[in-house]
């Protein structure tokens, strides 16, 4: 069986997005389909992937908005529960001059945490080339638990397994500390993408920068991705580091931006064949990751210049017209 799916696990919930409205009149806000790891799903296969979304939505208008634009965009919902014991999610977004934006999230109660690991069918995994998911679903005991099952089943069915901590301190309950579950949870990926406040997040928990990186080696970590808006990529590996040029842009809309990197990310290592049985020697390749970095880069500069989240992802044409060089 060919190895191509990149299964995508955890929150769809609904932006809102607010948008200003006339001189005097009240701003209003704009529905769009996000929630991390679907959008991931959505940049996937927006760039002709193999994409699939694995999570829980409400029996709700929301729930049935987000898995038509789901379906809309291509993405294989088959392994998709749905429950009505709780509704979707949202999240109201605003965003300052520069695009980057703030949230307020209607979550707990939300569907989303009701998955749980029976809801797995091992058959979603058996084409699997990759699994991603994000720490929006560690925020509560029982779907952490689901969320680690599922990146351990992922991983013995074969599967690279990919978490970008996302981390919404709004989403954890006041006064917890999150830390000890983020660290069980980023030690079971091969793959932990990082933005810069993400990483200096874990650099102080950690005591310094050295000191994350070796404790992340002590899981089954064997990539580190640090992204910085327009500034450079940082990567790390076991053996090496680099840097990779970003994208300057003029940013409305940071909302997705990471996720497109991610979704781009896994969409090019699956279509040069990397697998997590190849995935060291694809590392020990600097052409090959600088190659897939700019590709991601691109992607996730692209999606920062549009509203909405599954909205905002480009498609190949848009990321090899920016990758181009300018004659």
């Amino acid at each position: 069986m060919s190895r191509t799916a990149i299964v995508c696990f955890g929150e769809a919930l609904i932006d809102f997005l607010a948008l200003p409205s006339a001189s005097g009149q009240p701003r209003h806000f704009v529905e769009y389909a996000g929630g991390a790891p679907a959008n991931v799903s959505a940049a996937v296969a927006r760039l002709g992937g193999n994409a699939r979304f694995v999570g829980m939505l409400g029996v709700d208008m929301f729930g049935e908005f987000l898995m038509s634009q789901l379906r809309t965009f291509g993405v294989d919902t088959r392994y998709t529960a749905h429950t009505s014991a709780a509704r979707t999610a949202l999240a109201f977004v605003s965003l300052d001059e520069e695009g980057e934006r703030s949230f307020s999230f209607y979550r707990p109660p939300a569907a989303d945490l009701l998955f749980r690991e029976d809801d797995f069918d091992p058959q979603c995994f058996a084409d699997a080339a990759a699994m991603h998911v994000c720490s929006n679903s560690l925020t509560e005991a029982d779907i952490a638990a689901t969320t680690l099952a599922g990146m351990r089943m992922a991983r013995e069915h074969g599967a690279l397994v990919s978490m970008d901590l996302n981390l919404r301190p709004s989403l954890w309950p006041a006064g917890f500390d999150p830390a000890p579950r983020l660290w069980e949870a980023l030690a079971e990926a091969d793959v932990v993408k990082l933005c810069r406040s993400e990483a200096d997040f874990l650099i102080r928990r950690a005591g310094h920068h050295d000191a994350m990186l070796q404790r992340l080696w002590k899981g089954k970590v064997r990539c580190v991705l640090i992204t910085d808006g327009g500034q450079p990529i940082r990567w790390y590996t076991r053996k090496a580091q680099g840097e990779v040029p970003a994208f300057r842009v003029a940013a409305i809309d940071t909302t997705a931006a990471g996720d497109a990197f991610v979704g781009s990310l896994l969409t090019r290592l699956v279509e040069r064949g990397v697998t997590a049985a190849t995935f060291d020697a694809w590392l020990s390749d600097e052409a090959a990751i600088v190659d897939t970095l700019r590709h991601a880069a691109a992607a996730g500069a692209l999606a920062a210049t549009r509203n909405g989240a599954f909205a905002a992802m480009p498609d190949r044409a848009q990321i090899d017209q920016l990758l181009r060089p300018t004659p």
